[in-house]
């Protein structure tokens, strides 16, 4: 019926050190879940916020609909997000003491093709880590080569 969708932060995989993950709904407007659908969004810039204990995914690019008309969404605005009451107090603990940050990683639709956003706490990367993680993913990419060249 609907393929699936999977959009990824590949930018603060890199940025940033994730701590924990949620899986987070999201409120739409009109046919934004139709552009989501289509694939046609972009979370690398952007990250979440709390205004009034609650929650919202700021700077979220979503395209608009190409079929849609004068009802058609703004591509970017603020996206509340839908999350137990029991997880926005640790994240907005977390945020305020700590110092850490709540950032979308993923964008996708489950099975009954509501669009859902995956964020994480993280911490931010210093640039020597971020080195060494280029070193990590250097090293696995040589090692598999290898191991492909001796299978």
């Amino acid at each position: 019926m609907l393929k699936t969708v999977n959009i990824l932060n590949k930018r603060a995989r890199f940025d940033y050190e994730i701590i924990e993950k949620y899986t987070a709904g999201i409120v739409l407007a009109g046919t934004e879940i139709k552009s989501i659908r289509l694939g046609k969004a972009n979370i690398t810039e952007s990250f979440c916020e709390f205004s009034n204990s609650e929650l919202f995914a700021i700077n979220t690019y979503i395209e608009e609909y190409t079929f849609g008309n004068q009802f058609n969404h703004k591509a970017r605005s603020e996206r509340k997000l839908l999350l137990n009451k029991k997880e926005l107090k640790t994240l907005s603990r977390a945020v305020e003491s700590k110092g850490l940050t709540i950032v979308p990683l993923r964008l996708f639709t489950n099975e009954k093709g509501l669009a859902k956003l995956e964020i994480g706490l993280c911490r931010g990367k210093k640039t020597y880590d971020k080195r060494e993680s280029l070193k990590e993913q250097d090293t696995k990419r040589d090692l598999d080569r290898i191991k492909k060249i001796y299978k």
